[in-house]
């Protein structure tokens, strides 16, 4: 049973809002939810439902299938009754006795934020269902608590509950195609929330009960309830939302066959989402907690969008932060409270908005976005060469420098109590192959539109190109992780530097290209990621776990990120070839997060990060969009869909350099 508590479902509408939980009906995190709606999608998202209490009557015995952690006891404790769990296409939970079969999907309206659940009796006797849906309403950061301000004030119809939690809030609606609704009111009081404890986050929170639906539920027949926040959903009824629903087009190009690669393409749809405040469409970093963030959406869409070929997609989003660039800069992220400003606080995702423009030209040819856009790619060089915020400035050599005291600006961006862990004042490696590609693309452009280029970037090129190995070698053959120069190196082994290698356009030459993989490979790889500190080093912090400040100070010190061996395995194939068995090698070391795909933390997810020793149970956010979209792009890239089935799986070998 308590495996059943580490797994979890998740589902999406689109605009920000899900509903999650673990696989045996209970919550054990702050953001879990039947109904967690994005009121401005994709943020404002609030817990509107908690979670439903079931149980089954039937031959005069109750069978309780929910659970429920509480201080010092489970109750109810209904995994035993749990025969069967699918996420395909949408969450579904079989459980039985030997008398019963109930059948429980859960599904989310796209655009909408509507979860719909519903009930099959697939046994042969009638039995009687009762469902006592659990209110809450609070934001999805924080834990819900029994105060005098809520007071679930309820219009009762024959089919709807029509409530206001609070005084001034948005109605929720409840309906139900088939039962008697009773009402009879009281607080679920003090439910452990055992993954939020673990974090060092909410770990008790209290849930509200109006009442209780209850009908005899027919061999054959199904119940469907539902739980919105759109009128219109009530006024139309939901099993014609459903039904018109159920004739689109997914977003999954239908002509993969069935598999790990056409799982992990419905897995990342999951991700995007249209914001409201650009009418165009964004990206959400990860579930449960982040928001639409620069850098991953800029790193993310090049796997979930573009590689897998849907234009349309790829052009809004890109537009989202082309009318978001403020200053010669993308956001960093779009704040949880749309009331609150957007963040500015980045150094390289702006740089990505470069290399994935040129990752849509390269895939659609569409020379008339480029045309539209140039100026603007042009204003962001220009304001990054007279200056940016945050001390962002080239310098002599033609490197990018930037950072100031307690600003994170890098994708090593943990900060505890206004302390950054990793500073990384002045030229970091990545950021620095970052500012040379968008060079480099900016001049690719210009060919490509047949617009003479100033000489004052070429100059900027050619001085890059002079001094890049110069002044960022290392002894070792390989390159620092952040510079002064003329004046300090940081000679710490992290993976930034595979950037130098993974990135269209590269000034190192095959060799250098070839010490810094092996080195990588011998101090950073796992078959979940690459480490972000060499274990050697005297700050690795081999585990992530305990509360905001141990994660905080491991977060970039040790802990294995998946997205990372996107840039991993293409340099690998850069250096030793595509051939068909290099590619069957790399779908066999991909083997283990396959099966954490499938079985392990969110199913149907590849969690944020993992531990850099040992890494097996992932850490972090369930379901992260360039984790998942670091394969898909692997996959596309060097159709390696094509060979999967090929691969044996029977012992785990080493990288075969050839």
């Amino acid at each position: 049973m308590e495996n059943l508590f580490k797994k979890e479902w998740l589902v999406t509408n689109g605009l920000g809002g899900y509903a999650s939980g673990a696989v045996n009906g209970a919550n054990t995190r702050q953001y879990h939810g039947l109904l967690v709606a994005a009121l401005e999608p994709p943020t404002d998202r609030t817990v509107v439902v908690a979670k439903i209490e079931e149980r089954v009557l039937i031959d005069g015995q109750y069978h309780n299938i929910s659970t429920n952690q509480y201080p010092k006891v489970v109750f109810p404790d209904g995994g035993h009754y749990l025969k069967d769990f699918d996420i395909d296409p949408t969450p579904t939970w079989q459980f039985s006795d030997s008398n019963w079969e109930l059948r429980k999907n859960v599904q989310m309206v796209p655009g909408s934020n509507t979860t719909v659940l519903t009930y099959t009796n697939n046994g042969k006797k009638p039995l009687v269902l009762e469902l006592h849906p659990l209110y809450a309403y609070n934001d999805f950061h924080t834990t819900f608590h029994e105060t005098s301000d809520y007071n679930f004030f309820t219009e009762f119809n024959d089919h709807y509950l029509k409530t206001f939690p609070e005084y001034g809030s948005i109605p929720v609606y409840t309906g139900w195609t088939a039962g008697n609704y009773f009402e009879a009111r009281c607080w679920f009081k003090n439910i452990i929330l055992s993954k939020g404890k673990a974090r060092g986050l909410g770990s008790e929170c209290d849930y509200y009960r109006i009442g209780y639906l209850v009908h005899e539920l027919q061999p054959g027949e199904d119940l469907m309830l539902y739980f919105t926040i759109d009128q219109d959903i009530v006024h139309k009824g939901i099993k014609k939302i459903l039904s018109v629903g159920s004739n689109k087009p997914t977003l999954n190009n239908e002509k993969w066959p069935k598999g790990f690669f056409k799982d992990l393409l419905t897995s990342g749809e999951q991700f995007l989402v249209k914001r409201k405040s650009t009418d165009s469409m964004s990206i959400i970093a990860g579930y449960h907690w982040f928001t639409d963030w620069g850098r991953d959406t800029m790193i993310a869409m090049r796997g979930l969008t573009i590689a897998t070929g849907k234009k349309a997609l790829s052009k809004s989003i890109l537009d989202t932060f082309y009318k978001s660039v403020d200053q010669g800069m993308i956001p960093d992220r779009f704040p949880d409270n749309s009331k609150d400003p957007v963040h500015y606080n980045t150094m390289d995702a702006t740089l990505w908005l470069f290399v994935a423009s040129y990752d849509y030209h390269q895939k659609f040819k569409d020379t008339p976005f480029l045309k539209n856009h140039i100026e603007i790619l042009r204003n962001i060089l220009d304001q990054h060469i007279s200056g940016a915020r945050y001390n962002i400035h080239i310098t002599e050599e033609g490197f990018i420098f930037g950072g100031e005291c307690a600003v994170q600006l890098t994708w090593m961006d943990a900060i505890v109590g206004g302390k950054v862990i990793t500073p990384r004042i002045g030229c970091p490696v990545e950021v620095n192959a970052l500012w040379y590609n968008a060079l480099k693309i900016y001049e690719h452009f210009c060919q490509i539109l047949k617009v003479e280029i100033e000489i004052d970037y070429l100059n900027l090129i050619a001085k890059f190109e002079s001094n890049f190995t110069k002044f960022f070698t290392n002894p070792q053959g390989t390159l620092f992780d952040v510079i002064l120069p003329g004046l300090s190196q940081d000679n710490t082994l992290r993976p930034n530097q595979i950037y130098c290698l993974s990135l269209p356009f590269t000034v190192l030459d095959p060799e250098q290209q070839k010490s810094i993989f092996e080195a990588v490979e011998d101090k950073l790889y796992t078959p979940f990621g690459l480490r972000t500190l060499d274990p050697d080093s005297p700050e690795y912090k081999p585990n992530y776990e305990g509360n905001q400040w141990s994660r905080d100070h491991a977060y970039h010190q040790g802990t294995a990120w998946p997205f990372l061996l996107h840039e991993y395995f293409q340099s690998y194939f850069k250096i030793y070839g595509s051939s068909l068995k290099n590619k069957k090698k790399v779908l066999a070391e991909l083997e283990p997060l396959k099966k954490h795909f499938y079985f392990h933390n969110g199913i149907h997810c590849i969690s944020e990060i993992f531990n850099g020793t040992d890494p097996k149970e992932g850490k972090g956010c369930i379901h992260q969009a360039w984790s998942v979209a670091a394969v898909i792009k692997l996959y596309v890239d060097y159709e390696l869909h094509s060979v999967e089935t090929e691969v044996s799986v029977k012992s785990k070998q080493p990288l075969n350099k050839e």
